[in-house]
């Protein structure tokens, strides 16, 4: 067995002659970007696992298709049932949260498409409110659409999604 020794790659270089190497080799340290950019699919897996968790809690047996092209993420068993769920990530905005009900592919030069008839229910995950939130196909709209959290500053109430109403409780 032959082993080659590493001694010199372990040997410090000062800070002075790294900044002369720098120079010489006229690299430039990155600038910072101002803007972050979100990492929606990291975002996306922590609402899935999320939403998963809470399923199991609330005494679901639940399973996760094998790979990325079924329109749903979950499969949630009843024990009687098993109900495919589309996970997505609400966020709170004021006294609403916000989420969507279909999945974007505009980024591809591609539209949105709503899940009518390709799920039974529409799980959102909202980190602010630490809430899981379950929507039957039924309450689905086309785009986007909210549940609201606190009453309108109107008072109105006719064709309200409360989020109390669809919350998962374990």
């Amino acid at each position: 067995m032959h082993r080659t020794n590493l001694s010199c790659l372990d040997t410090p270089v000062s800070f002075l002659i790294q900044q002369s190497l720098l120079e010489a080799a006229e690299v430039k340290p990155l600038e910072q970007s101002t803007r972050v950019k979100r990492d929606t699919k990291r975002i996306g897996d922590i609402s899935e696992g999320r939403v998963l968790i809470a399923l199991m809690e609330a005494g679901y047996a639940v399973s996760k298709p094998f790979g990325e092209s079924s329109r749903y993420d979950l499969i949630a068993d009843d024990g009687e049932t098993l109900f495919r769920i589309q996970v997505k990530t609400g966020r709170l905005r004021g006294a609403v949260i916000k989420y969507s009900c279909s999945s974007s592919h505009t980024h591809r030069g591609g539209a949105q498409q709503p899940y009518f008839g390709q799920v039974d229910l529409l799980a959102i995950y909202c980190p602010e409110t630490r809430k899981v939130y379950l929507l039957p196909e039924s309450q689905l709209v086309a785009t986007s659409a909210h549940l609201r959290v606190a009453p309108t500053k109107n008072g109105m109430t006719k064709g309200v999604r409360w989020a109390d109403q669809f919350e998962l409780l374990a």
